[in-house]
């Protein structure tokens, strides 16, 4: 199964990345994965250029691919005024309309204070409802204070487990999806 992580983190290092690394991590201990990680970071300059020209960079339609093809996806942001980053929403708005219809996502946020927690709720859930991907009931804030504290690992865990519960359906309805034969063919094979 393919599981795509988008990571949003701005600097290196990020805590954005080590939440992102950790989950998937999780998620591959309930369920063998191929990750592939997208630093949306390194494809400002092609979001960008796809808004102005309505065309993508030739990494950033590769990232656009691996979205599409994943059987579920990890989304990771820094929390910045109290929501998702901009770069974050415009990797987003730069996807295909259908790309994450019924897609199973993990939504994730790290950030300086325990106030900001509420975005995942207010903020990313919201997002991925309209985007009309299956968001997981447990998501996983982390905050300065929680790296090696009680409670982060666990939610972790939760979060991964059930993301990993769910990629089976997404790949069964691909399989399924690459076996239907159009009707057109159908009927041109039995010569109408």
């Amino acid at each position: 199964m393919k599981l795509v992580v988008i990571s949003a983190g701005l600097s290196v290092p990020s805590s954005t990345r080590l939440l992102a690394d950790r989950l998937a991590a999780a998620v591959h201990g309930h369920t063998p994965v191929d990750v592939r990680v997208v630093e949306v970071r390194d494809l400002a300059v092609e979001i960008a250029h796809q808004f102005t020209s309505g065309f993508p960079g030739k990494a950033l339609a590769a990232a656009q691919d691996a979205v599409a093809e994943a059987d579920g996806l990890i989304v990771v942001t820094p929390v910045f005024s109290a929501s998702y980053s901009g770069l974050f929403k415009s990797f987003f708005d730069v996807l295909d309309k259908d790309a994450l219809a019924g897609k199973p996502v993990l939504i994730a946020a790290a950030g300086g204070s325990a106030r900001h927690s509420l975005v995942l709720e207010h903020a990313l859930r919201p997002l991925f409802a309209y985007l009309r991907a299956v968001v997981v009931p447990t998501a996983v804030y982390a905050a300065s204070e929680d790296w090696g504290a009680e409670g982060l690992p666990e939610r972790i865990e939760r979060a991964a487990g059930e993301l990993a519960a769910l990629m089976p359906g997404t790949a069964a309805r691909r399989a399924a999806d690459d076996d239907v034969v159009p009707f057109t063919e159908r009927l041109a094979a039995l010569g109408r």
